[in-house]
């Protein structure tokens, strides 16, 4: 077997991950300074997220999550691994094409499903209409994110990786379009006369979902996968593969769900949506870069050397993904839970996202990076049963981190409002984090970790507790006025290096990293 080398794709996907949210952050700043939280801004952002929510099915969640196992063993088995993908995309595309008619013409009923604190203002009307403009990128995403796995799982991370920066390219060309006055057109009226900028956003979004596909469909190409639109045919294949991604489909409904009760607590609260975003988009950059990144390289590794019955190498896999993703994530954490304030104020604080805003946003800020760790280990102990094609426990214990979830997001939020449901999705992170790592304890010992990455897993945090000691002491120094005059992203630059350093000095001096563990990185072929 050549087997798909593990660090070096996560630093690929990382990179190129890095680079979209950096994008993605220049977007949020743009949104945040011309719309605020506005009703342009959460009608467009909750628009946004009913594509993203259902491409959790279709896309890097539940059809993912049966297809990459499938095909990575028959690309290792060399078992017609391409007429199953051609079928697999046939098939999706199927679904997905009459999927997206339907969402069209209900979009009113979806808008109520996911913010019905909406009803009867106008910001309803808003996003319906921005909703039908937008909701067909999920036809692109999930057929590129298709590609997509056909590339990760063969070793080709560059294309799938970088293709979503084109996305918030395209996104920021439309706000910047907008604002200029480039574009002028009859637009969606609303009471702060920011319409256009959400006309053009959601305009761009389509027009990012096909640049996507297009991007990821060339480089398939060129790696040697010709997967051209063919009629929809029902093989045993497919059905197999329905079968698998059937009890997946469950359990990223049941996350879906997750979501949609903290969107409907924070929508009876003005402003509480892009509240809550905003703070996604900053956990969501660790998560990304680490989580995600590592998720998507792990799966089709550990898959194919289940199929190679390479115990010793799946269980060097797991352990180098759990120790990298707590050596990144911790210290994640901890930045995000000591110095939100100041994080979210040099990020957004301009224009129409004021001193409140900024106040709101650190404290969920605050909040999701308690749970940040456990976000990114989920990432890393799935793969550990989609390899081995068991996508029903996963389900059982996202039905329970769902009750976790409401239980706590509607109970909460009479007694300490939108934060409530914050709270509520870091303690069902954490709840999931622990079931699938329970269950996980009787795969034998490629699901294990190692004596290395035992030993090291306490540095690990007590390397990133004296790094959040130490800017948290840096932050005393930093005063209102030092976050004006254009000084806001050096002082940024500043904490995050000092940050960076003091954590390094920490862990290698407790252990938690080794001298020649970059060495290792770009040597070991694993």
């Amino acid at each position: 077997m050549k087997p798909i080398r593990l660090i070096s794709g996560v630093l690929t996907v990382g990179f190129w991950t890095l680079l979209s949210r950096i994008f993605g952050f220049v977007r949020d700043i743009l949104i945040a300074a011309w719309l605020g939280t506005g009703p342009v801004a959460e009608a467009f952002l909750v628009a946004f997220s009913l594509p993203n929510m259902f491409r959790r099915f279709f896309a890097e969640g539940a059809f993912n999550m049966a297809f990459v196992p499938l095909f990575s063993k028959r690309l290792e088995a060399d078992d017609g691994a391409e007429p199953f993908a051609r079928d697999a995309f046939a098939g999706l595309a199927a679904i997905l094409v009459v999927f997206t008619v339907l969402a069209t013409v209900f979009m009113p009923w979806l808008v109520l499903a996911m913010a019905s604190g909406f009803a009867g203002d106008e910001r309803f009307d808003i996003a319906v209409t921005l909703g039908r403009i937008v909701f067909v990128y999920i036809l692109f995403i999930s057929l590129a994110a298709l590609l997509s796995g056909v590339l990760n799982a063969s070793g080709h991370f560059i294309a799938a990786a970088a293709a979503p920066v084109l996305l918030n390219i395209i996104l920021i060309a439309a706000l910047m379009a907008a604002e200029t006055g480039v574009i002028t057109a009859n637009v969606i009226e609303a009471s702060d006369g920011r319409g256009i900028h959400g006309t053009l956003l959601s305009f761009g979004v389509v027009l990012a979902g096909i640049a996507q596909l297009a991007f990821v469909w060339v480089a398939a190409r060129r790696a040697g996968f010709d997967l051209r639109p063919k009629w929809p045919v029902w093989t045993p294949e497919l059905k197999r593969l329905a079968i698998i991604a059937a009890p997946a489909a469950l359990a990223g409904g049941v996350v879906q769900i997750n979501l949609i009760v903290g969107r409907q607590v924070a929508s009876f609260f003005d402003g509480a949506i892009a509240w809550l975003s905003y703070a996604d988009r900053l956990y969501q950059l660790p998560l990304g870069v680490v989580g995600i990144a590592i998720g998507i390289v792990l799966l089709p590794d550990l898959s194919r050397r289940l199929q190679a019955e390479d115990t010793t190498g799946g269980q060097y896999a797991f352990s180098r993904a759990a120790e990298m993703s707590l050596a990144l994530s911790v210290p994640a954490a901890v930045a995000l839970f000591v110095i939100p304030v100041t994080l979210v104020g040099i990020l957004f604080e301009r224009g129409a996202f004021g001193p409140d805003d900024t106040g709101a946003t650190a404290l969920a800020t605050a909040v999701y990076g308690l749970g940040l760790p456990a976000f990114v280990m989920q990432k890393v102990l799935q793969p550990l049963y989609f390899a081995r094609e068991d996508t029903k426990r996963p389900f059982y214990f996202a039905a329970v981190a769902m009750v976790v979830n409401a239980v706590l997001a509607i109970g909460l939020a009479p007694v300490i409002g939108f934060i409530a449901a914050a709270i509520a999705t870091t303690v069902a992170g954490w709840s999931m984090f622990a079931l699938l790592w329970w269950k996980s304890r009787s795969m034998g010992v490629a699901s294990q970790l190692d004596a290395r990455a035992r030993a090291r897993i306490g540095r690990i945090v007590l390397a990133a507790i004296v790094m959040g000691l130490g800017l948290w002491s840096l932050e005393q120094f930093i005063t209102p006025e030092m976050l004006i005059g254009g000084l806001q992203f050096a002082i940024l630059g500043f904490l995050v290096l000092f940050g960076m350093g003091l954590y390094a000095l920490a862990g290698f001096g407790l252990g938690a990293f080794k001298p020649g563990d970059l060495k290792a990185v770009f040597r070991r072929q694993r």
